[in-house]
């Protein structure tokens, strides 16, 4: 099993697999991305190298992200190889839904239910403006097609001030006639260029206070490590859920590390890399000197995101570290 110095358990990988994506969301992509060339990004091979390696140490959840991981070539391929691999129980993706429906029967025959779709309006003008892509009617067909599959939905929705807090109402009404789970998320500062973010107005107290104003909210138990505060509106069979991911209130259980698209091993979101696995891979690592790099790594990671925050220098985008 891997501890850390907190005597916290790791068992969740998210894995970024690409910075590439088709919308252009001001709060997680810099105006001027530079995105990596191929030779920049962990191969598949590395990548189900090092997943082995966790594995066998009591890792079992993966969630693969981007950028958009539905525009890595082959995507399909890894996620098969993912699934093969001994003590890998749940794999779930996290998508804008661009490209996702056509892949939704090949996701199920894999055994991969669990889809996070990304989505910050209910309108399509607004989706324009946002994202600076008119891709709207895609998404809601992917999200229309995860449900008619019945596959395990939650919409995660990024709450921006002025942007789209007037339809946090709107957001929680979906939760009513559909088995679906809306997540609202405190905007953090991973924009990459600086700008202004509204996580310490819209923090999560401050988000329940909007819903309470319109429904009743039950609070509900929340699972082993969960990020989410969730929350259940009666006569609506979906779930409300508050992540949050600027206050930082749940790393105290926190079970996760992050893999970025170029190796870097990240124990924390707010911090920087510990190592890169890439670069290790490369020089001839075996896996015994991996495995006692990410032992490491692990074992010296901050109690919170504030620690983390504090000791990076820079704050790159969420693009490049992979949501």
């Amino acid at each position: 099993m891997l501890t850390d110095s907190h005597n916290r358990v790791i068992n969740y990988v998210r894995l970024a697999v690409t910075d590439r994506c088709n919308l252009r969301c001001s709060y997680c992509m810099p105006e001027h991305m530079q995105f990596l060339q191929r030779k920049e990004l962990l191969t598949y091979e590395e990548i189900l190298r090092i997943m082995q390696l966790l594995a066998a140490e009591g890792v079992n959840k993966v969630r693969i992200t981007g950028g958009e991981p539905f525009l890595r070539k082959d995507l399909m391929f890894l996620l098969s190889a993912l699934s093969q691999l001994p003590g890998i129980d749940q794999i779930s993706i996290t998508t804008n839904g661009v490209l996702t429906k056509a892949f939704i029967p090949d996701l199920q025959a894999l055994g991969i239910r669990n889809i996070n779709l990304s989505l910050d309006t209910l309108q399509r003008d607004k989706f324009r403006r946002i994202t600076f892509r008119d891709e709207f009617d895609k998404v809601m067909d992917t999200l229309h097609a995860l449900l008619a599959h019945n596959m395990n939905v939650k919409i995660n929705t990024v709450v921006m001030d002025g942007v789209n807090t007037d339809e946090l109402l709107a957001f929680a009404a979906l939760t009513k006639e559909q088995p679906v789970s809306v997540r609202f998320i405190e905007e953090m500062p991973f924009n990459g260029h600086g700008k202004s973010f509204s996580g310490q107005l819209w923090n999560f107290e401050h988000i329940l206070n909007n819903l309470r104003t319109a429904y009743e909210l039950e609070k509900i138990p929340d699972a082993p490590n969960a990020t989410a505060l969730n929350y259940h509106i009666p006569g609506h069979q979906g779930h409300i859920g508050v992540i949050p991911a600027y206050s930082r209130t749940f790393c105290g259980s926190c079970n996760r590390i992050r893999i970025t698209p170029t190796g870097g091993f990240k124990t924390c979101l707010y911090g920087k890399d510990a190592i890169n696995v890439r670069d290790l891979l490369r020089q001839g690592a075996t896996d015994e000197y991996l495995l006692h790099e990410l032992q490491r790594a692990i074992h010296h990671r901050f109690a919170n995101g504030f620690e983390a925050e504090a000791a990076n220098e820079k704050m790159v985008s969420m693009s490049e570290i992979g949501g």
